[in-house]
Protein backbone atom coordinates (compact mmCIF):
# COMPACT_ATOMS: atom_id res chain seq x y z
CA UNK A 1 0.00 0.00 0.00
CA UNK A 2 2.71 2.57 0.79
CA UNK A 3 4.20 1.92 -2.65
CA UNK A 4 0.84 2.58 -4.33
CA UNK A 5 0.38 5.76 -2.34
CA UNK A 6 3.83 6.93 -3.33
CA UNK A 7 3.13 6.18 -7.01
CA UNK A 8 -0.21 8.01 -6.85
CA UNK A 9 1.33 11.02 -5.15
CA UNK A 10 4.28 11.07 -7.55
CA UNK A 11 2.05 10.95 -10.64
CA UNK A 12 -0.21 13.64 -9.18
CA UNK A 13 2.77 15.90 -8.44
CA UNK A 14 4.09 15.37 -11.96
CA UNK A 15 0.70 16.25 -13.44
CA UNK A 16 0.45 19.34 -11.24
CA UNK A 17 3.96 20.42 -12.24
CA UNK A 18 3.17 19.95 -15.94
CA UNK A 19 -0.07 21.89 -15.55
CA UNK A 20 1.84 24.66 -13.82
CA UNK A 21 4.17 24.85 -16.82
CA UNK A 22 1.22 25.12 -19.22
CA UNK A 23 -0.43 27.78 -17.07
CA UNK A 24 2.83 29.73 -16.93
CA UNK A 25 3.05 29.51 -20.73
CA UNK A 26 -0.50 30.87 -21.00
CA UNK A 27 0.33 33.80 -18.74
CA UNK A 28 3.55 34.56 -20.61
CA UNK A 29 1.61 34.72 -23.90
CA UNK A 30 -1.42 36.58 -22.61
CA UNK A 31 -0.76 39.53 -24.94
CA UNK A 32 0.27 37.42 -27.93
CA UNK A 33 -2.53 37.66 -30.55
CA UNK A 34 -1.24 34.52 -32.31
CA UNK A 35 -1.44 32.33 -29.20
CA UNK A 36 -4.35 30.06 -28.25
CA UNK A 37 -4.89 29.07 -24.63
CA UNK A 38 -3.72 25.58 -23.57
CA UNK A 39 -4.66 23.15 -20.84
CA UNK A 40 -3.17 19.83 -19.81
CA UNK A 41 -5.46 16.87 -20.32
CA UNK A 42 -5.11 13.81 -18.08
CA UNK A 43 -6.95 10.62 -17.13
CA UNK A 44 -7.08 8.21 -14.25
CA UNK A 45 -4.36 5.56 -14.32
CA UNK A 46 -5.53 2.13 -13.13
CA UNK A 47 -3.36 -0.96 -13.37
CA UNK A 48 -4.33 -4.63 -13.30
CA UNK A 49 -2.96 -6.87 -10.56
CA UNK A 50 -1.98 -10.51 -10.92
CA UNK A 51 -5.36 -11.49 -9.51
CA UNK A 52 -7.15 -9.45 -12.16
CA UNK A 53 -8.23 -6.69 -9.79
CA UNK A 54 -7.78 -3.03 -10.58
CA UNK A 55 -4.89 -1.27 -8.90
CA UNK A 56 -4.98 2.50 -8.41
CA UNK A 57 -1.85 4.05 -9.90
CA UNK A 58 -2.72 7.78 -9.89
CA UNK A 59 -3.03 9.96 -12.98
CA UNK A 60 -1.64 9.82 -16.50
CA UNK A 61 -0.82 12.91 -18.57
CA UNK A 62 -2.58 12.67 -21.94
CA UNK A 63 -1.15 15.76 -23.56
CA UNK A 64 -1.73 19.44 -24.22
CA UNK A 65 -5.17 20.54 -25.37
CA UNK A 66 -5.30 23.74 -27.37
CA UNK A 67 -8.50 25.79 -27.29
CA UNK A 68 -9.75 26.37 -30.80
CA UNK A 69 -12.95 27.17 -32.67
CA UNK A 70 -12.87 26.77 -36.44
CA UNK A 71 -16.13 28.69 -36.91
CA UNK A 72 -15.09 31.65 -34.76
CA UNK A 73 -11.67 31.71 -36.40
CA UNK A 74 -13.28 31.78 -39.84
CA UNK A 75 -15.64 34.60 -38.84
CA UNK A 76 -12.74 36.63 -37.47
CA UNK A 77 -10.67 36.07 -40.63
CA UNK A 78 -13.52 36.96 -42.98
CA UNK A 79 -14.49 40.12 -41.11
CA UNK A 80 -10.84 41.24 -40.96
CA UNK A 81 -10.49 40.46 -44.67
CA UNK A 82 -13.56 42.57 -45.50
CA UNK A 83 -12.15 45.40 -43.41
CA UNK A 84 -8.78 45.14 -45.18
CA UNK A 85 -10.54 45.52 -48.53
CA UNK A 86 -12.44 48.58 -47.33
CA UNK A 87 -9.31 50.13 -45.81
CA UNK A 88 -7.16 49.74 -48.91
CA UNK A 89 -9.86 50.97 -51.28
CA UNK A 90 -10.64 53.95 -49.05
CA UNK A 91 -6.96 54.91 -48.75
CA UNK A 92 -6.54 54.76 -52.53
CA UNK A 93 -9.66 56.83 -53.16
CA UNK A 94 -8.46 59.46 -50.70
CA UNK A 95 -5.13 59.62 -52.51
CA UNK A 96 -7.01 60.00 -55.80
CA UNK A 97 -9.12 62.83 -54.41
CA UNK A 98 -6.00 64.54 -53.05
CA UNK A 99 -4.27 64.18 -56.41
CA UNK A 100 -7.12 65.81 -58.32
CA UNK A 101 -7.67 68.53 -55.73
CA UNK A 102 -3.97 69.38 -55.56
CA UNK A 103 -3.98 70.05 -59.27
CA UNK A 104 -6.63 72.79 -58.78
CA UNK A 105 -8.22 71.76 -62.06
CA UNK A 106 -11.65 73.08 -61.17
CA UNK A 107 -10.18 76.42 -60.11
CA UNK A 108 -8.11 76.56 -63.30
CA UNK A 109 -11.19 76.09 -65.48
CA UNK A 110 -13.13 78.71 -63.55
CA UNK A 111 -10.23 81.13 -63.85
CA UNK A 112 -10.03 80.47 -67.61
CA UNK A 113 -13.73 81.28 -67.96
CA UNK A 114 -13.38 84.42 -65.82
CA UNK A 115 -10.44 85.78 -67.85
CA UNK A 116 -12.30 85.23 -71.12
CA UNK A 117 -15.33 86.98 -69.62
CA UNK A 118 -13.14 89.98 -68.78
CA UNK A 119 -11.88 90.00 -72.35
CA UNK A 120 -15.48 90.36 -73.56
CA UNK A 121 -15.60 93.81 -71.96
CA UNK A 122 -12.61 95.09 -73.95
CA UNK A 123 -11.64 92.58 -76.66
CA UNK A 124 -8.84 94.71 -78.16
CA UNK A 125 -6.98 95.37 -74.91
CA UNK A 126 -3.51 93.77 -75.35
CA UNK A 127 -3.06 93.10 -71.63
CA UNK A 128 -6.36 91.23 -71.42
CA UNK A 129 -5.50 89.19 -74.51
CA UNK A 130 -2.09 88.33 -73.10
CA UNK A 131 -3.65 87.39 -69.77
CA UNK A 132 -6.18 85.12 -71.52
CA UNK A 133 -3.38 83.47 -73.46
CA UNK A 134 -1.29 82.84 -70.35
CA UNK A 135 -4.32 81.53 -68.47
CA UNK A 136 -4.84 79.04 -71.30
CA UNK A 137 -1.19 78.02 -71.01
CA UNK A 138 -1.63 77.58 -67.27
CA UNK A 139 -4.79 75.52 -67.82
CA UNK A 140 -2.88 73.15 -70.11
CA UNK A 141 -0.21 72.77 -67.40
CA UNK A 142 -2.94 72.15 -64.84
CA UNK A 143 -4.34 69.29 -66.91
CA UNK A 144 -0.88 67.82 -67.25
CA UNK A 145 -0.29 68.12 -63.53
CA UNK A 146 -3.66 66.48 -62.76
CA UNK A 147 -2.73 63.66 -65.11
CA UNK A 148 0.66 63.29 -63.39
CA UNK A 149 -0.70 63.28 -59.83
CA UNK A 150 -3.40 60.78 -60.78
CA UNK A 151 -0.74 58.58 -62.36
CA UNK A 152 1.30 58.84 -59.15
CA UNK A 153 -1.70 57.80 -57.05
CA UNK A 154 -2.31 54.89 -59.41
CA UNK A 155 1.36 53.90 -59.22
CA UNK A 156 1.18 53.82 -55.42
CA UNK A 157 -1.76 51.43 -55.55
CA UNK A 158 0.02 49.25 -58.09
CA UNK A 159 3.10 49.14 -55.84
CA UNK A 160 0.93 48.21 -52.85
CA UNK A 161 -0.69 45.50 -54.95
CA UNK A 162 2.71 43.99 -55.73
CA UNK A 163 3.59 44.00 -52.01
CA UNK A 164 0.26 42.38 -51.08
CA UNK A 165 0.77 39.78 -53.78
CA UNK A 166 4.24 38.89 -52.48
CA UNK A 167 2.92 38.67 -48.92
CA UNK A 168 0.02 36.42 -49.95
CA UNK A 169 2.34 34.05 -51.82
CA UNK A 170 4.77 34.03 -48.89
CA UNK A 171 2.03 33.07 -46.44
CA UNK A 172 0.68 30.40 -48.79
CA UNK A 173 4.14 28.82 -48.98
CA UNK A 174 4.41 29.04 -45.18
CA UNK A 175 1.10 27.21 -44.78
CA UNK A 176 2.32 24.40 -47.02
CA UNK A 177 5.43 24.09 -44.85
CA UNK A 178 3.33 24.06 -41.68
CA UNK A 179 1.11 21.35 -43.18
CA UNK A 180 4.19 19.20 -43.70
CA UNK A 181 5.35 19.71 -40.11
CA UNK A 182 1.88 18.98 -38.73
CA UNK A 183 1.88 15.64 -40.52
CA UNK A 184 4.97 14.66 -38.49
CA UNK A 185 3.95 16.21 -35.16
CA UNK A 186 2.74 14.01 -32.28
CA UNK A 187 -0.74 14.69 -30.97
CA UNK A 188 -0.98 16.57 -27.71
CA UNK A 189 2.54 17.94 -27.75
CA UNK A 190 3.65 21.52 -27.26
CA UNK A 191 5.23 21.38 -30.71
CA UNK A 192 1.91 20.52 -32.33
CA UNK A 193 0.16 23.35 -30.46
CA UNK A 194 2.84 25.80 -31.58
CA UNK A 195 2.41 24.66 -35.19
CA UNK A 196 -1.35 25.17 -34.97
CA UNK A 197 -0.73 28.69 -33.64
CA UNK A 198 1.61 29.35 -36.56
CA UNK A 199 -1.02 27.97 -38.97
CA UNK A 200 -3.71 30.30 -37.66
CA UNK A 201 -1.32 33.25 -37.72
CA UNK A 202 -0.45 32.53 -41.36
CA UNK A 203 -4.13 32.20 -42.24
CA UNK A 204 -4.88 35.55 -40.62
CA UNK A 205 -2.01 37.19 -42.49
CA UNK A 206 -3.11 35.60 -45.76
CA UNK A 207 -6.73 36.67 -45.31
CA UNK A 208 -5.57 40.25 -44.85
CA UNK A 209 -4.27 40.16 -48.42
CA UNK A 210 -6.92 38.03 -50.12
CA UNK A 211 -10.21 36.36 -49.23
CA UNK A 212 -9.86 32.64 -48.53
CA UNK A 213 -11.96 29.55 -47.83
CA UNK A 214 -10.44 26.83 -45.63
CA UNK A 215 -10.83 23.13 -44.84
CA UNK A 216 -8.93 21.23 -42.11
CA UNK A 217 -8.04 17.57 -41.85
CA UNK A 218 -7.76 15.48 -38.70
CA UNK A 219 -4.14 16.52 -38.20
CA UNK A 220 -4.93 20.22 -38.47
CA UNK A 221 -3.43 20.66 -41.94
CA UNK A 222 -5.34 23.20 -44.00
CA UNK A 223 -6.51 23.33 -47.59
CA UNK A 224 -6.97 26.89 -48.85
CA UNK A 225 -9.01 28.16 -51.77
CA UNK A 226 -9.25 31.76 -52.88
CA UNK A 227 -12.69 33.26 -52.33
CA UNK A 228 -13.93 34.37 -55.75
CA UNK A 229 -16.20 37.40 -56.00
CA UNK A 230 -18.43 35.44 -58.39
CA UNK A 231 -19.36 33.03 -55.60
CA UNK A 232 -17.95 30.06 -57.48
CA UNK A 233 -15.33 27.82 -55.88
CA UNK A 234 -12.00 29.56 -56.27
CA UNK A 235 -8.76 27.88 -57.32
CA UNK A 236 -6.64 25.99 -54.81
CA UNK A 237 -3.94 28.08 -53.22
CA UNK A 238 -2.67 25.58 -50.64
CA UNK A 239 -3.24 21.86 -51.11
CA UNK A 240 -1.39 19.64 -48.67
CA UNK A 241 2.34 20.20 -49.01
CA UNK A 242 2.14 22.37 -52.13
CA UNK A 243 1.16 25.98 -52.70
CA UNK A 244 0.36 27.91 -55.87
CA UNK A 245 1.37 31.49 -56.54
CA UNK A 246 -1.10 34.24 -57.25
CA UNK A 247 -0.04 36.17 -60.34
CA UNK A 248 -1.24 39.52 -61.64
CA UNK A 249 -1.51 41.19 -65.02
CA UNK A 250 -1.66 44.96 -65.41
CA UNK A 251 -3.69 46.30 -68.33
CA UNK A 252 -2.70 49.44 -70.29
CA UNK A 253 -5.31 51.46 -68.36
CA UNK A 254 -3.68 50.49 -65.05
CA UNK A 255 -6.30 48.00 -63.91
CA UNK A 256 -5.14 44.64 -62.60
CA UNK A 257 -6.38 41.06 -62.89
CA UNK A 258 -5.33 37.96 -60.96
CA UNK A 259 -4.88 34.26 -61.63
CA UNK A 260 -3.79 31.14 -59.75
CA UNK A 261 -2.23 28.39 -61.82
CA UNK A 262 -3.56 30.00 -64.97
CA UNK A 263 -7.13 30.12 -63.64
CA UNK A 264 -8.51 33.65 -63.49
CA UNK A 265 -9.88 34.75 -60.15
CA UNK A 266 -11.48 37.92 -58.83
CA UNK A 267 -10.68 38.27 -55.10
CA UNK A 268 -13.79 38.75 -53.01
CA UNK A 269 -12.07 40.18 -49.96
CA UNK A 270 -8.71 41.34 -48.67
CA UNK A 271 -6.30 44.09 -49.65
CA UNK A 272 -5.94 42.76 -53.20
CA UNK A 273 -9.68 43.11 -53.77
CA UNK A 274 -9.62 46.68 -52.46
CA UNK A 275 -6.62 47.59 -54.58
CA UNK A 276 -8.19 46.11 -57.70
CA UNK A 277 -11.40 48.07 -57.06
CA UNK A 278 -9.40 51.26 -56.50
CA UNK A 279 -7.47 50.78 -59.75
CA UNK A 280 -10.75 50.27 -61.60
CA UNK A 281 -12.04 53.53 -60.13
CA UNK A 282 -8.84 55.38 -60.98
CA UNK A 283 -9.07 54.15 -64.56
CA UNK A 284 -12.60 55.60 -64.75
CA UNK A 285 -11.41 58.93 -63.33
CA UNK A 286 -8.54 58.97 -65.83
CA UNK A 287 -11.02 58.46 -68.66
CA UNK A 288 -13.16 61.32 -67.41
CA UNK A 289 -10.14 63.59 -66.92
CA UNK A 290 -9.04 62.93 -70.50
CA UNK A 291 -12.59 63.51 -71.70
CA UNK A 292 -12.72 66.91 -69.99
CA UNK A 293 -9.36 67.85 -71.49
CA UNK A 294 -10.50 66.70 -74.92
CA UNK A 295 -13.67 68.76 -74.54
CA UNK A 296 -11.69 71.89 -73.67
CA UNK A 297 -9.47 71.30 -76.69
CA UNK A 298 -12.47 70.73 -78.96
CA UNK A 299 -14.47 73.73 -77.69
CA UNK A 300 -11.48 76.08 -77.82
CA UNK A 301 -10.41 75.02 -81.29
CA UNK A 302 -14.00 75.11 -82.59
CA UNK A 303 -14.41 78.64 -81.25
CA UNK A 304 -11.18 79.70 -82.94
CA UNK A 305 -12.22 78.06 -86.21
CA UNK A 306 -15.52 79.93 -86.22
CA UNK A 307 -14.01 83.36 -85.51
CA UNK A 308 -11.55 86.02 -86.60
CA UNK A 309 -8.61 87.35 -84.62
CA UNK A 310 -7.69 90.96 -83.88
CA UNK A 311 -6.09 91.33 -87.32
CA UNK A 312 -9.12 89.92 -89.13
CA UNK A 313 -7.42 86.60 -89.86
CA UNK A 314 -9.21 83.25 -89.47
CA UNK A 315 -8.73 81.82 -86.01
CA UNK A 316 -6.04 79.19 -85.50
CA UNK A 317 -6.25 76.20 -83.09
CA UNK A 318 -6.09 77.22 -79.43
CA UNK A 319 -4.70 73.90 -78.08
CA UNK A 320 -2.97 70.83 -79.42
CA UNK A 321 -3.22 67.32 -78.00
CA UNK A 322 -5.92 64.77 -77.37
CA UNK A 323 -6.12 64.47 -73.58
CA UNK A 324 -4.81 65.57 -70.20
CA UNK A 325 -1.33 64.17 -70.78
CA UNK A 326 -0.48 66.02 -73.99
CA UNK A 327 -2.63 69.16 -74.04
CA UNK A 328 -0.50 72.17 -75.03
CA UNK A 329 -1.15 75.81 -75.88
CA UNK A 330 -0.90 76.28 -79.64
CA UNK A 331 -1.34 80.07 -79.92
CA UNK A 332 1.75 82.24 -79.64
CA UNK A 333 0.24 85.71 -79.36
CA UNK A 334 -2.79 87.30 -77.74
CA UNK A 335 -3.73 88.91 -81.06
CA UNK A 336 -4.52 85.42 -82.37
CA UNK A 337 -7.53 85.04 -80.06
CA UNK A 338 -10.59 84.90 -82.36
CA UNK A 339 -13.02 86.98 -80.35
CA UNK A 340 -15.05 88.21 -83.34
CA UNK A 341 -17.21 86.12 -85.68
CA UNK A 342 -15.64 84.74 -88.84
CA UNK A 343 -15.30 87.33 -91.63
CA UNK A 344 -15.06 90.27 -89.23
CA UNK A 345 -12.59 93.00 -90.18
CA UNK A 346 -9.42 93.79 -88.27
CA UNK A 347 -10.01 95.62 -85.00
CA UNK A 348 -13.59 94.35 -84.65
CA UNK A 349 -15.10 94.71 -81.16
CA UNK A 350 -17.85 92.22 -81.89
CA UNK A 351 -17.48 89.53 -79.19
CA UNK A 352 -20.27 87.23 -80.29
CA UNK A 353 -17.87 84.40 -81.00
CA UNK A 354 -16.10 84.85 -77.66
CA UNK A 355 -19.40 84.99 -75.78
CA UNK A 356 -20.47 81.72 -77.37
CA UNK A 357 -17.15 80.14 -76.34
CA UNK A 358 -17.49 81.36 -72.74
CA UNK A 359 -21.04 80.04 -72.57
CA UNK A 360 -19.95 76.60 -73.77
CA UNK A 361 -17.26 76.40 -71.09
CA UNK A 362 -19.61 77.33 -68.26
CA UNK A 363 -22.68 75.47 -69.55
CA UNK A 364 -24.57 72.86 -67.56
CA UNK A 365 -22.81 70.11 -69.48
CA UNK A 366 -19.57 72.00 -70.07
CA UNK A 367 -16.10 71.15 -68.76
CA UNK A 368 -16.50 73.17 -65.56
CA UNK A 369 -19.69 71.33 -64.66
CA UNK A 370 -18.15 67.99 -65.60
CA UNK A 371 -15.14 68.64 -63.41
CA UNK A 372 -17.38 69.64 -60.53
CA UNK A 373 -19.40 66.45 -61.01
CA UNK A 374 -16.21 64.39 -61.10
CA UNK A 375 -14.93 65.81 -57.82
CA UNK A 376 -18.31 65.66 -56.08
CA UNK A 377 -18.82 62.07 -57.23
CA UNK A 378 -15.42 61.09 -55.88
CA UNK A 379 -16.13 62.83 -52.59
CA UNK A 380 -19.49 61.08 -52.29
CA UNK A 381 -17.90 57.73 -53.02
CA UNK A 382 -15.33 58.31 -50.29
CA UNK A 383 -18.06 59.27 -47.81
CA UNK A 384 -20.01 56.11 -48.62
CA UNK A 385 -16.86 54.04 -48.29
CA UNK A 386 -16.14 55.61 -44.89
CA UNK A 387 -19.60 54.59 -43.68
CA UNK A 388 -19.04 51.06 -44.97
CA UNK A 389 -15.62 50.93 -43.37
CA UNK A 390 -17.02 52.01 -39.98
CA UNK A 391 -19.59 49.24 -40.08
CA UNK A 392 -17.04 46.62 -41.11
CA UNK A 393 -14.67 47.79 -38.37
CA UNK A 394 -17.37 47.23 -35.75
CA UNK A 395 -18.07 43.75 -37.11
CA UNK A 396 -14.37 42.87 -37.20
CA UNK A 397 -13.85 44.17 -33.67
CA UNK A 398 -16.76 42.11 -32.38
CA UNK A 399 -15.49 39.00 -34.16
CA UNK A 400 -12.02 39.50 -32.71
CA UNK A 401 -13.46 39.96 -29.23
CA UNK A 402 -15.42 36.72 -29.62
CA UNK A 403 -12.27 34.94 -30.79
CA UNK A 404 -10.33 36.21 -27.77
CA UNK A 405 -13.11 34.96 -25.51
CA UNK A 406 -12.92 31.53 -27.11
CA UNK A 407 -9.17 31.11 -27.43
CA UNK A 408 -7.48 33.97 -25.59
CA UNK A 409 -5.86 33.89 -22.16
CA UNK A 410 -7.89 35.14 -19.18
CA UNK A 411 -5.38 36.23 -16.55
CA UNK A 412 -7.92 35.94 -13.73
CA UNK A 413 -8.60 32.32 -14.65
CA UNK A 414 -4.91 31.55 -14.98
CA UNK A 415 -4.18 33.19 -11.61
CA UNK A 416 -6.85 31.01 -9.99
CA UNK A 417 -5.32 27.98 -11.69
CA UNK A 418 -1.91 28.86 -10.25
CA UNK A 419 -3.33 28.74 -6.73
CA UNK A 420 -5.25 25.53 -7.38
CA UNK A 421 -2.24 23.81 -8.94
CA UNK A 422 0.07 24.96 -6.17
CA UNK A 423 -2.29 23.43 -3.65
CA UNK A 424 -2.51 20.22 -5.72
CA UNK A 425 1.27 20.02 -5.93
CA UNK A 426 1.61 20.50 -2.17
CA UNK A 427 -1.12 17.95 -1.49
CA UNK A 428 0.53 15.32 -3.69
CA UNK A 429 3.84 16.01 -2.02
CA UNK A 430 2.13 15.42 1.31
CA UNK A 431 0.76 12.10 0.00
CA UNK A 432 4.29 11.00 -0.87
CA UNK A 433 5.52 12.12 2.53
CA UNK A 434 2.77 10.15 4.29
CA UNK A 435 3.55 7.09 2.16
CA UNK A 436 7.21 7.36 3.16
CA UNK A 437 6.29 7.69 6.84
CA UNK A 438 3.99 4.67 6.65
CA UNK A 439 6.71 2.65 4.92
CA UNK A 440 9.27 3.67 7.54
CA UNK A 441 6.81 2.73 10.29
CA UNK A 442 6.20 -0.66 8.76
CA UNK A 443 9.92 -1.28 8.49
CA UNK A 444 10.28 -0.34 12.17
CA UNK A 445 7.79 -2.92 13.37
CA UNK A 446 9.36 -5.83 15.27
Amino acid sequence: MPGSLFQIGRSGAAAARASLEVTSQNIANASNPDYARRTLSSRELVGISASGNGVLNGVRIEGITRFDSAIVQQQARQSASELARADTELAALRDTELALEQSSLFEGLVEFEAVLTQLEGNPLEPALRTNALETGRQLASTFQFANSTLATARGQVQASTAISLDEANLQAAELARINQNLANARDGTAGQAALLDARDAALRALSQEVGIETEFDSRGAVTVRLADASGAAGPLLVDGLTSSDITSTTAPDGTVSFAVGGAAVTPARGALAGQAAALDAQADYQIELDAIAAEIIALSNAAQASGADADGNPGQPFFTGTGAADIELALTSGTQLATAPAGSPAGSTNTTNLASFVASIGGDDGPIARTDTLLLGLSSRISAQEVTRTGLAAIAENAQATLLTETGVDLDTEAANLIRLQQAFEANSRVMQVATEIFDTLLGLR
